[in-house]
């Protein structure tokens, strides 16, 4: 089995300069952990939902958020994102993918073309189902 069979193909993008705002909007309406940065459709980094929550204020919406709390959204993506994600091709094996999961401190892979486009991502889920799929 190859990745390209497990892998998720609605992928989410920004750009590197988009502010935390975007993405956290991203992240409250969709039902995604993690969002892949791209600069001119080319993947340069990775941000999770756990990245997010660790960039901004905990102190957004309540009553005693302040002016320094609501500026944390005005931080960009690149100054949050993983500047050295981890890849996979569409053709790597589905062995590949456990092999990075269980080897680095990551949740998903991007999976991305010859010129490093994304094309997919995969996460552990993801791997998982596939795993107990071929039992």
């Amino acid at each position: 089995m190859n990745i390209e069979q497990i892998m998720t193909r609605r992928i989410v993008t920004v750009e590197m300069d988009d502010k935390l705002s975007v993405v956290k909007e991203i992240f409250d309406h969709l039902k995604f952990h993690h969002l892949l940065v791209v600069e001119y459709k080319k993947l340069v980094g990775v941000i999770s939902d756990r990245d997010l929550l660790k960039a901004i204020s905990p102190n957004l919406g309540s009553r005693t958020e302040t002016t320094k709390d609501a500026a944390t959204l005005a931080k960009r993506a690149h100054q949050i994102m993983n500047h050295k994600p981890i890849t996979l091709r569409p053709e790597a094996s589905l062995i590949d993918a456990v092999n990075l999961l269980t080897s680095q401190p990551i949740s998903c892979i991007p999976v991305v073309d010859n010129d490093r486009i994304p094309v997919g991502i995969v996460s552990w889920r993801d791997v998982l189902k596939a795993l107990v799929a071929t039992q």
